[in-house]
C-alpha cells in the first residue's frame, strides 16, 4: 500500500514535520516520487514503529539510527537495554513531581541539572528522575542551611561533573575492553552474549560505583581533616581526631 506523507502521519500517529525531521537525520529513507507527488511504503510506516517503540524505551535517535541500520548487533543492543532500564523498583517522576516533592522549583532543578548535581533519566525523549534524585536535592537543601551559598554549591557540582565524566569515560573504556570483548569473543551466539554482557555489566555498576562513593569519602574526610589539624582550635583538632579513632 502507497500512501502520501499526510496519511502516513496519520497511520503512524506522528506529524508531518516529524516525519521530515527522521529524514533529515537519516531514519527514515525518502520516498519514491511521481512528478511532484512523494509515495511512501509499507516499510516506511513499520520504520515509523519500530522508531517509536525505541524511542519509548529511552533510545536516542542516533542509537536508533544505528539499531535500525544494523550497526548494533543483538548483544550490544541488549546491553544499551540494560544502560536504559529503570531503577529496579524504582518510579520514574517528572522535574514537577520533584519540585513538589522537594519544594525546590523546577526553574532551579534546571539549573541544578545543567551543573551536573542532578542527571536525568531519558525516557520517549522525556526527561525523568528517580527518588533517588530527590535525596540529592534534599542533601543539597541541607546544605545550603548550613551556610554554603548556591553559587559555591554549583560550582563545586560543576567541578565534580567534570571530574567525574573522565573518571566515567575511563570505566567504560575498560569495561568494553576487558569485559566486553572478551565476552563477545568467547561467546556461542549473539543470545548468549546478550545474556552475559547485561548479567556483567548489574554486578559491575552497583560494584564500581560503590568503589568511586568510598574513595570520595575517605578522601573528602582525610583531606578536612588534614585541613583542621592545620587551621583549626585545639578543641577542633581533638574532636576529629576522636571522630577518627571511632570510625576506625
Amino acid at each position: 500500500m502507497r500512501y502520501r506523507v499526510d496519511a502516513l502521519a496519520t497511520r503512524a500517529g506522528v506529524s508531518v514535520d516529524t516525519i521530515r525531521f527522521y529524514q533529515s537525520k537519516g531514519l527514515l529513507t525518502q520516498p519514491q516520487r511521481e512528478g511532484r507527488v512523494a509515495w511512501y511504503g509499507e516499510e516506511h510506516l513499520e520504520r515509523l514503529g519500530r522508531i517509536r517503540e525505541l524511542k519509548e524505551k529511552g533510545f536516542t535517535l542516533g542509537s536508533i539510527r544505528a539499531l535500525l541500520d544494523g550497526d548494533i548487533d543483538a548483544a550490544d543492543q541488549a546491553l544499551v537495554q540494560a544502560v536504559l532500564s529503570d531503577p529496579p523498583g524504582d518510579r520514574l517522576l517528572t522535574l514537577d513531581e520533584v519540585a513538589e516533592a522537594t519544594g525546590v522549583t523546577p526553574a532551579l532543578l534546571e539549573a541544578i541539572e545543567r551543573e551536573g548535581l542532578l542527571v536525568s533519566n531519558k525516557v520517549g525523549g522525556e526527561a525523568r528522575y528517580t527518588t533517588a534524585d530527590i535525596k540529592v536535592v534534599a542533601s543539597g537543601l541541607e546544605l545550603l542551611q548550613a551556610g554554603l551559598p548556591l553559587s559555591e554549591l554549583l560550582a563545586l557540582a560543576r567541578q565534580h561533573d567534570e571530574a567525574m565524566r573522565t573518571v566515567a569515560s575511563q570505566a567504560v573504556e575498560m569495561f568494553l575492553s576487558f569485559v566486553r570483548d572478551p565476552i563477545r569473543a568467547q561467546a556461542t551466539s549473539e543470545s548468549d552474549a546478550a545474556t552475559k554482557l547485561v548479567d556483567a555489566f548489574r554486578k559491575m555498576l552497583p560494584a564500581t560505583t560503590s568503589l568511586v562513593a568510598h574513595h570520595f569519602e575517605r578522601v573528602l574526610l582525610a583531606e578536612a581533616q588534614a585541613r583542621i589539624e592545620a587551621e583549626g582550635s585545639a578543641q577542633e583538632i581533638e574532636a576529629v581526631q576522636a571522630s577518627q579513632r571511632l570510625g576506625s
